[in-house]
């Protein structure tokens, strides 16, 4: 599962910064994310700046920021596909790598007309889906209560159901072999690794979101031994995994009676298996 893409190893308050007191400059902002280890410190001054509305509101934004909270979850939501995906803490915050796995499903299923988001977190990739195709029908699951609370709030306007339960359980029994694309962003770290991840990721995300088991393909291989019940014919299963897991990854998904072939964004450095149902 990818990493966040910020992260702040080293605090730093914005009060031993900041020109004035009551009113902090740009440039003072941007000084201490920069102090703070984040990366691209002047694009998140811009994003606090404007979230923001009085002085001590961005003071305790920031504050909050260079403390080690991702800044998602400061500004309460996360930019995903075009979209603003409100975020909660304990809520795996959508990563943009995997709006390739959105635009292969999309060229794929173009006109797809039932979708389901398996451990789905915020229910980003759903709600992507719903708004690029004609009002689809729209079922998202996660195993996280807060998740499903999470989602239930990004997916009501399309009208999307949102399920608690452990994958395809938690779905009802009348979307056996009627879904056209099924994407499931399962957690897909090796259980060893997950210690390595930063800190951004390790403190303030689920394990249930991140740890997928010894070779961190556990998750992988039970979506891709059932997905062939409920795909409708030429409905297609997507998974992204990384670069090391891609030959298991597509040897589960063929174990599966799937016809495979693996994706590859070089620039997102994203990997998405494709399963296809015949």
């Amino acid at each position: 599962m990818p990493v966040p893409f910020h992260e702040s190893p080293s605090p730093s308050r914005l009060s031993s910064r900041s020109s004035s007191p009551s009113s902090p400059s740009p440039d003072s902002v941007v000084a201490a994310l920069r102090a703070a280890g984040c990366v691209f410190a002047e694009d998140e001054a811009a994003l606090l700046l404007a979230a923001a509305r009085t002085a001590e509101e961005l003071t305790a934004l920031v504050d909050r920021r260079v403390s080690g909270l991702p800044l998602e979850l400061v500004l309460g939501w996360a930019e995903f596909h075009g979209l603003r995906i409100a975020v909660a803490p304990g809520v795996f915050v959508p990563r943009r790598r995997t709006e390739f796995l959105v635009a292969e499903a999309l060229a794929h299923a173009p006109d797809a007309a039932v979708v389901v988001d398996l451990c789905c977190g915020s229910g980003a990739v759903g709600a992507a889906l719903a708004a690029a195709l004609d009002r689809p029908e729209v079922h998202a699951v996660d195993v996280d209560p807060a998740a499903v609370r999470c989602a239930r709030g990004n997916l009501a306007d399309a009208g999307g159901r949102v399920y608690a339960g452990d994958l395809f359980d938690a779905l009802p029994d009348a979307l056996r072999g009627r879904v056209d694309i099924l994407a499931a962003n399962v957690p897909y770290v090796p259980t060893g690794e997950v210690a390595l991840l930063p800190a951004e990721a390790r403190d303030h995300e689920p394990l249930v979101a991140l740890d997928g088991g010894t070779d961190g393909l556990d998750v992988l291989r039970r979506v891709a031994a059932e997905a062939s019940r409920w795909l409708a014919p030429g409905g297609c299963l997507l998974v992204e995994t990384s670069e090391r897991q891609a030959p298991a990854a597509v040897d589960a998904f063929d174990r599966g009676g799937l016809t495979t072939r693996l994706a590859v964004c070089e620039e997102l450095y994203a990997h998405v298996v494709i399963g296809v149902r015949d």
